[in-house]
């Protein structure tokens, strides 16, 4: 066990001191984009005004005869563009693949300063958190990157949700974690070929009555417990929590509904791996205008967050004050980011 004294010591002679407070950002959207595909690299540019966080994906979805050809395409990506105050995020191969140590010895020698949060997918413990913090830090002090280089872990295997809570403490350099749901649903026999989202078979009844004929259905969240599990190791770790992916492009409610959820349980953002759900994403992880403008009045009628007062007909005291002071720092955060969300939110 590391002690508390050795935690936020350098892993490496000359790597940069890790972080004592994780950087804010707003991350509604973690956009993918195959590296490999120089169409698609070419409307990067176009794409960092547009999205939160823009990640090159070397992993799944890569063709094996194209993983070297992702990591090069990645790398002149990172070199051709200017990312302001867009987030820049790789997902490395699997620590268990051919291609893992390539992909941060040859990523952060050429573009690491430039580079943000590196995406662990398939992590079962914090042991695999370790093993890249190290990693990292050697190949920092090698390249004299300047700032660390965080980690953002992908919960997807039966093993990992069971160490979810030493994950997301595992290191200073950890940024969050995301649900990865099809491999997750793989790892525990689960019986969906759905990529998120809910499942028509996943619900309760109401109860029989004589004669009622057709009882009424309603679906359940396949994946509300685990998102739940998640938000909570990551919010006991001033880590974020965000929701994966959302396979089937052509349903946009049920997009809508899956982020929603995940955004009302506590997480940050999610994945957009289509252009469509870039919008829906800035939507749903952009807090409601109308639950804004309530929750400056609760603010503004108590200032100090201390006694209890009426609005509306209801009672808000110091526990509703700390949900509403929530939604009022995620509103200035999205506004300062986005002109306009600063219209809207009136700030």
């Amino acid at each position: 066990m590391k002690l508390p004294s050795q935690f936020y010591r350098p892993l490496a002679i000359g790597a940069p001191a890790p972080l004592r407070e994780p950087p804010v950002k707003v991350e509604r959207m973690i956009h993918f984009v195959p590296p490999h595909l120089e169409k698609l690299r070419a409307k990067v540019p176009e794409l960092v005004k547009q999205v939160d966080v823009v990640l090159g994906n070397l992993e799944d979805a890569i063709p094996t005869d194209a993983k070297q050809a992702a990591r090069a395409g990645f790398i002149e990506m990172a070199r051709a563009t200017d990312f302001g105050s867009t987030g820049l995020w790789t997902r490395m191969n699997a620590l268990n693949s051919p291609w893992a140590l390539d992909d941060m010895i040859d990523i952060v020698g050429a573009v690491g300063d430039k580079l943000d949060v590196v995406m662990l997918p398939k992590v079962e413990g914090p042991w695999d958190i370790a093993y890249l913090d190290q990693l990292l830090a050697q190949l920092e002090a090698r390249h004299g990157v300047k700032k660390p280089i965080l980690i953002h872990a992908i919960l997807e295997t039966a093993e990992g949700v069971k160490n979810v809570d030493a994950i997301a403490s595992a290191s200073p350099r950890m940024h969050g974690i995301s649900l990865g749901p099809a491999d997750l649903a793989a790892s525990r026999a689960m019986k969906t070929t759905r990529v998120g989202g809910g499942h028509p078979d996943y619900k309760v009844i109401a109860d029989a009555e004589p004669g009622q004929g057709l009882r009424a259905a309603y679906q359940q969240d396949l994946w509300h417990y685990t998102i739940a599990k998640m938000v909570d190791a990551c919010a006991s770790a001033s880590v974020k929590a965000f929701y994966g992916p959302f396979g089937d492009f052509s349903d946009a409610p049920a997009c809508e509904a899956q982020f929603r959820n995940a955004f009302l349980l506590g997480c940050a953002g999610a994945w957009s791996l289509h252009p469509s759900q870039i919008a829906i994403a800035k939507k749903v992880f952009s807090p409601d205008p109308q639950e804004v403008a309530f929750a400056k009045r609760v603010l503004e009628a108590m200032p100090d967050g201390a006694g209890a007062v009426m609005i509306d007909g209801r009672m808000q005291d110091d526990a509703t004050w700390k949900q509403c002071k929530v939604v009022v720092d995620l509103a200035k955060q999205v506004a300062a980011k986005d002109a306009d969300f600063a219209r809207i939110y009136g700030f």
